[in-house]
C-alpha cells in the first residue's frame, strides 16, 4: 500500500474562505461547527442555543431554514448571534437566495436538490455579489440521481464524482470561494471519500465529519475514529461531529478530539490510569470528581491523577499539575516540581487550590 500522506498536499495550500470572522482553509486551525436543534421561526430559543454553543467553544453555526417563514427569524438570528451564522438550504434556491439577503455568512446547499443549474446559479450569482462563501455538501443518502444510478462506481467515487462536477461548475461560473462536504454514515467509506477529495480537489477546504453517526457513545467512537484519522493525515479544514444529542457534546467531542491530536486545545485535558491491582486509593471516584470540577476551569492545562507508583511520579511530572498516589495519600507535582505529600481525602481539593491559584480568573 502506498503512503498516501506523502502524495497529498498540506492543508495551508488549500484556498481560505472567511465564514464571518472564521478563516477557513489556507493553514488556518481546524474550526469547529455545530447545528442549531431549535426552530429557526423561534429566535429567542435559537439564539439561547447559540449563546451555549459559544460557550462551549463552537466558532460557526449552521441554521436550517425550511421555508420562507422562517426567514423572519433567521434574519433575527443573524443580526444578534455572537457566532457567524450558516444557512442550511435544501430544495428552494429562493430560500438560499433571501437567507444570503438576510445576513448568513455562508450558504451551505446540495446543488443535487437543488433543482437545475439555473437556479443553482442564481444562488452563486447572490453569494458571490454579496461575498459570501458556499458549502457545497455531498450525502450519500441524497446523491445527484444520474451520478447515483451508475452501477460502474463505488459510494465513495459516487461522491466525489458528484462532489467534483459541482466544484467544476462553480469554478466555471467564477466563483472559487468554495468549502466541499461529502459526507457518509460509514467510517470508511468517509475515509475513502475525503483521501479521494484531498487528492482531486487539493485546494479546496474540506469540512469533514461522520454523518447520523448515532447517538452519543457510538457517534463519538465513529467521528473520533473518522476525523480523527483525516485530520492526522491532514485532511479537513472545518468540522462537524454529528451526534444524536444535545449540540453542546458535538462542540465538547470536537476539542477533546482536537486537543487529543495535539492540534487545538480549548479546555483542561484530564490524564488518569484505567486503576488495577496496585491502586491504594479510590481513583476512579477521584478522576471523575477531578473531570467534574475541571469543566469549569477555562485555561488549556493537562492535569494528571495517577493511581500508584508505577507510572504515576511520571506522567505526573509531565503534567501542568498533577497527583500521584500512593497508600492513602498523594504527592503533588506542578511542572514537574514535587509540592508536597496530600492525605488522601484533601487530593482533589489540594489540587484544585493549585489550579485556582495559577490558573483562575
Amino acid at each position: 500500500m502506498s503512503d498516501e500522506k506523502s502524495v497529498r498536499p498540506a492543508r495551508e495550500l488549500t484556498h481560505q474562505v472567511h465564514v464571518g470572522s472564521v478563516a477557513v482553509g489556507g493553514g488556518a486551525p481546524v474550526s469547529v461547527q455545530s447545528m442549531c436543534t431549535t426552530k429557526t421561526d423561534d429566535p429567542a430559543s435559537t439564539l439561547a442555543q447559540i449563546e451555549g454553543l459559544a460557550k462551549a467553544g463552537c466558532e460557526i453555526i449552521r441554521v436550517a431554514v425550511p421555508n420562507a417563514a422562517a426567514l423572519d427569524g433567521f434574519g433575527e438570528i443573524c443580526a444578534q448571534s455572537p457566532l457567524p451564522v450558516v444557512a442550511d438550504i435544501h430544495f428552494d434556491h429562493r430560500l438560499a437566495i433571501e437567507a444570503a439577503r438576510r445576513g448568513a455568512a455562508a450558504l451551505r446547499i446540495n446543488p443535487g436538490n437543488i433543482g437545475s443549474f439555473d437556479r443553482v446559479d442564481a444562488v452563486i450569482d447572490e453569494a458571490g455579489s454579496r461575498g459570501i462563501p458556499i458549502r457545497i455538501g455531498v450525502n450519500a443518502g441524497s446523491l445527484d440521481p444520474k451520478v447515483d444510478a451508475r452501477q460502474d462506481l463505488t459510494l465513495p467515487q459516487k461522491l466525489v464524482a458528484s462532489a467534483s462536477s459541482y466544484v467544476e461548475h462553480f469554478r466555471e461560473r467564477g466563483f472559487d470561494d468554495i468549502v466541499l462536504s461529502a459526507k457518509a454514515h460509514s467510517v470508511p467509506i468517509t475515509l475513502q471519500t475525503y483521501r479521494m477529495l484531498s487528492r482531486e480537489l487539493p485546494t479546496v477546504p474540506l469540512h469533514v465529519g461522520v454523518t447520523e453517526a448515532g447517538t452519543l457513545r457510538q457517534g463519538t467512537v465513529k467521528n473520533c475514529a473518522g476525523v480523527g484519522i483525516l485530520l492526522e493525515q491532514g485532511i479537513g479544514d472545518t468540522m462537524r461531529l454529528s451526534l444524536t444529542a444535545d449540540p453542546v457534546e458535538e462542540v465538547n467531542v470536537a476539542w477533546d478530539l482536537l486537543s487529543s491530536l495535539g492540534m487545538r486545545r480549548l479546555h483542561p485535558e484530564l490524564i488518569s490510569c484505567p486503576t488495577c491491582g496496585r491502586c491504594q486509593v479510590n481513583l476512579i471516584g477521584m478522576a471523575e470528581e477531578v473531570s467534574r470540577r475541571l469543566a469549569t476551569v477555562k485555561a488549556p492545562i493537562s492535569v494528571a491523577v495517577m493511581g500508584c507508583v508505577v507510572n504515576g511520579p511520571g506522567e505526573s511530572r509531565d503534567a501542568d499539575l498533577g497527583i500521584a498516589c500512593g497508600r492513602g495519600q498523594g504527592v503533588l507535582f506542578r511542572n514537574g516540581e514535587k509540592i508536597r505529600n496530600v492525605p488522601e481525602d484533601q487530593i482533589v481539593d489540594e489540587l484544585f487550590r493549585e489550579i485556582e491559584a495559577r490558573y483562575g480568573d
